[in-house]
């Protein structure tokens, strides 16, 4: 059974700071705020998560708007999806116990959505919980993964399958840090963008189609933002209007799973949720009135903006199985958010392995 949700709780007001689940999001003068944040927290300690990439690129601002702080040290990992998993969230907290890291201290997750996800599920667990900020610097991070309070790791490219719904003390976001990526990566944070006018607001996708969108504004992230925070707002535990999010993710994880493990140069998040944006508004076309316009619309935008993957060829059983996995699936039947159209999603629609293979074979025969 599907259900419509009102999506009026999309609409937004511009301003410098959002509130969310009893913490704040920082965009003006944000590492300012953050100077400030770890003063009045009275920490006994903090640390800084990073991978070599944020370090190189992104830790230094963070030292020099923090002003050369002496009380804290740096945990570094590898950059990637491969270092989100229990293994590396073992290393982190080992890290922090040789740090002498206690209840008093703070977590700063500085980098992208790895770095958001497994950082804040290893000051989620520690010591049963420390408190946690995330800095992100990708766009991903900006728009996605920093906010709402999700945590989690990957099992066998399975991914965020084990982890906690825990919310951040505050974000801190700065568009400084965007200036730093290449445009692949800026492209992989765009896509979710594009989802949020998609579910939730034409007229934000019709600014983001006329946008430059290999640099995007302060005002079109803050407005991404401002989208997800209303989303997790009304429903932080993604109970109901929270699933509107997943829109694209249900076949584009599927298909980043398969990239992960198969290709030496894999798919990035935003290319592989565009792949699924793309088949399930064909599905959305099928099966709940998406207009055949409007599908044209989403492809063209989509396929205009990210490289063609070849899915030909690949065995559409393997990208079933890892549907199933979905966790959210309901009673073993695959589950995904669609479109009735441009700026309205209808959650909880079951699709068939039949139907989903044939959004595949959309997208394959483009």
């Amino acid at each position: 059974m599907s259900t419509v949700l009102n999506t009026d709780i999309c609409t937004i007001d511009v301003m410098d700071t959002l509130e969310s689940n009893n913490y704040n999001i920082y965009f003006e003068n944000s590492l300012g705020h953050l100077a400030s944040f770890i003063e009045n927290g009275h920490y006994s300690r903090f640390f800084v998560l990073t991978d070599e990439n944020t370090a190189q690129h992104c830790l230094p601002l963070l030292r020099e708007r923090l002003g050369n702080p002496e009380n804290f040290d740096i945990i570094e990992i590898n950059a990637g999806e491969e270092s989100k998993d229990i293994d590396f969230c073992i290393g982190v907290w080992k890290m922090l116990i040789d740090f002498g890291a206690d209840r008093q201290s703070l977590l700063i997750n500085l980098g992208g959505g790895v770095i958001s996800d497994l950082g804040g599920f290893a000051a989620s667990t520690f010591k049963r919980g420390i408190d946690f900020v995330h800095v992100p610097t990708t766009l991903l991070s900006q728009v996605d993964a920093s906010v709402g309070g999700k945590t989690g790791i990957d099992i066998d490219s399975i991914k965020n399958i084990i982890g906690t719904f825990t919310q951040p003390k505050a974000v801190f976001i700065e568009d400084e840090f965007l200036k730093t990526l290449p445009a692949r990566q800026i492209l992989s944070g765009t896509a979710e963008m594009l989802k949020h006018g998609l579910i939730c607001d034409a007229a934000y996708w019709n600014e983001l189609k006329a946008s430059d969108l290999t640099i995007p504004s302060a005002a079109l992230v803050y407005k991404s933002v401002a989208i997800k925070n209303k989303v997790v707002l009304e429903d932080p535990h993604e109970k109901n209007i929270r699933k509107s999010l997943n829109f694209g993710h249900t076949i584009g994880h599927a298909v980043e799973t398969y990239s992960l493990i198969n290709d030496e140069n894999s798919l990035s998040h935003g290319e592989a949720i565009a792949i699924g944006m793309i088949c399930e508004a064909y599905l959305s076309h099928k099966k709940i009135g998406l207009s055949a316009a409007e599908l044209a619309e989403i492809t063209e935008v989509l396929m205009d903006l990210y490289p063609r993957y070849e899915l030909k060829g690949i065995d559409t059983a393997t990208l079933i199985e890892y549907m199933l996995k979905d966790k959210k699936n309901q009673n073993g039947k695959i589950n995904c958010t669609l479109l009735s159209k441009i700026g309205q999603f209808v959650i909880d629609n079951i699709c068939t392995e039949e139907e989903l293979i044939e959004g595949l074979n959309y997208y394959a025969n483009l």
